[in-house]
């Protein structure tokens, strides 16, 4: 038993005996049916917080002849599958956090941080083999070659944090060793003998080259197309629920603030680090975002590339917005576009990807929250002001200002025709959502929700202990306000609220293209 080679199983362990636990060992089952395949070969990637670092240390649990595991996964699910037995504590592991050691190579100061982790590996290698490895071998593919070849035995080699020096470094001739060195690992025909299974994490899949992947026999599982591993990106819905049982939350704030990432295999998956803390501390809010993330989305979101800030401002109303991913570099410098900034934001987390329509949007309201405040500074005032103004839009509609109202949309709508199309309808109702932005944090807005004889443009419904009133807000274009009335009328769109009963208010909001101008109707009704 090593450090690096066959390791314990002491991070599992912990894992498993924390206070909330979600069992995701069926993976295991998936990762064994790889085994000695071409796509034993695989490359798993995932935003910071969602699980990777766990999921790596189950495996080499599972895998490392180095401990017995047998008594930690009892009761899990990969105990009752047919492949349990075959593999548990049966292999030659080898475990490496990239991370790690490039944060001991900055302290030290004396070895680039590939030369530590090789002398590091091959010190446990020479000490396992000691007729095999040498002292003076510095190489690992070829000393796993030459173990290899001695001895037919094989390896399941498990890095974590692969992308670490793609992320955090500019030394391209670092970068440029330890994409040979990786080749060495796991591309060269002797590669393909002693490597029985490659597990390797990331928050950003292989860079390209041109593209060419630096590694193209990976099997790659991205945010943007997860495969048979959708499932254990995040938490489930049924996951989800299950949580919020035994520790009596609500699950639909659970489901409000933290689900949002879809995936073709799994519909509803929700950032887990924040489901967690949020049972612990029984209150929901931001916890996997952070100051580094507004400082990242603030970063990308600046960078002046046609059809960027019209893309973000869509997505802060609500809407979806159609990207290419396919020419995207998988890392963080080479970014050239705006679709490269939005497929960078999929891959660390901050929006989610519909592959069927190759469309991105803000997933939660945790991450919008972060969103708001990042267009809240220099270049973005415009929108950063209308959502700052929308707690007194809110009030006036409730207070039946319908002028007011007017007023306001107004000035929002206009000052925003720099980067969204002025006369165009979408525009308007882009306009008007981003306007009652902070009434996210009292109701769930539904645009075009399907009631009585068509579609509402936009429902507000009072979220659980509101006392405010709900609201149907219905939008025209070069018609008039009245009409927009009529129609919510006429149409029975209050149907959408059938299972609401009191005050509702009923907005019609009607822009004149010739003149430039909106005017608005409120009326009250009750239910």
């Amino acid at each position: 038993m090593g450090i690096y080679l066959n390791p314990n199983n002491v991070n599992f362990y912990n894992a498993v005996h924390d206070d909330i636990y979600v069992d995701k060992t069926s993976m295991i089952d998936f990762t064994n049916g790889c085994l000695n395949k071409s796509s034993r070969f695989m490359c798993v990637s995932r935003p910071r917080r969602f699980g990777k670092s766990m999921a790596a240390a189950m495996l080499a649990a599972y895998y490392s002849k180095g401990c017995d595991s047998r008594e930690l996964f009892k009761g899990l699910d990969i105990e009752g599958m047919p492949s349990f037995e075959s593999e548990l504590n049966q292999n030659n592991v080898i475990y490496i956090d990239i991370s790690q050691f490039r944060s001991r190579a900055n302290v030290t100061g004396r070895l680039a941080t590939l030369d530590l982790l090789q002398k590091a590996v091959i010190e446990e290698l020479a000490a396992e083999y000691p007729e095999i490895v040498s002292g003076d071998d510095n190489d690992m593919p070829s000393v796993l070659e030459k173990v290899n070849y001695k001895t037919g035995d094989t390896f399941i080699i498990i890095i974590d944090e692969w992308d670490c020096l793609f992320r955090e470094d500019t030394n391209k001739d670092e970068q440029e060793r330890y994409i040979m060195f990786l080749r060495g690992m796991f591309k060269s025909v002797s590669a393909e003998r002693f490597v029985k299974l490659a597990y390797i994490t990331g928050i950003l899949p292989i860079k390209k080259y041109g593209t060419q992947s630096a590694l193209n026999n990976f099997w790659e599982y991205t945010m943007v197309a997860p495969y048979g591993l959708a499932k254990y990106v995040g938490f489930t819905e049924n996951e989800v629920w299950k949580l919020c049982a035994e520790h009596d939350m609500s699950f639909a704030e659970t489901k409000r603030w933290y689900d949002g990432y879809s995936f073709e295999d799994e519909r509803s998956v929700y950032a887990p680090n924040s489901v967690v803390m949020s049972m612990r501390r029984k209150k929901f809010g931001n916890f996997w975002t952070s100051t580094e993330t507004y400082e990242s989305i603030k970063m990308y979101i600046e960078m002046n590339f046609d059809g960027l800030r019209d893309a973000v401002i869509r997505m802060l109303g609500g809407q979806r917005v159609e990207i290419s991913t396919r020419k995207f570099q998988n890392d963080m410098k080479s970014v050239d576009s705006a679709d490269d900034v939005l497929t960078l934001l999929v891959h660390l987390g901050y929006l989610a990807f519909d592959s069927e329509e190759s469309e991105v949007y803000i997933p939660n309201q945790e991450i919008a929250i972060e969103f708001a405040n990042a267009v809240d500074d220099k270049g973005w005032g415009i929108v950063g002001e209308a959502i700052r103004q929308s707690n007194a839009l809110m009030k006036a509609t409730i207070e039946g200002d319908a002028d007011l109202v007017a007023e306001r949309l107004e000035q929002i709508h206009e000052a925003n025709t720099s980067v969204l199309a002025y006369n165009n309808e979408n525009s308007l109702s882009c306009a008007v959502t981003i306007a009652y932005y902070s009434a996210r944090k009292d109701y769930t807005m539904i645009r075009e929700l399907p009631a009585g004889k068509g579609f509402a443009d936009i429902v507000f419904i009072p979220r659980r202990n509101c006392s405010k009133p709900a609201m149907i807000v219905e939008l025209k274009y070069n018609s008039s306000a009245d009409g927009a009335i009529e129609q919510i009328k006429s149409k029975r769109y209050t149907g959408a609220l059938d299972d609401y009963s009191g005050e509702i208010l009923l907005v019609g909001i009607n822009y004149d293209k010739e003149q430039k101008k909106h005017k608005c109707v409120i009326e009250r009704i009750s239910k």
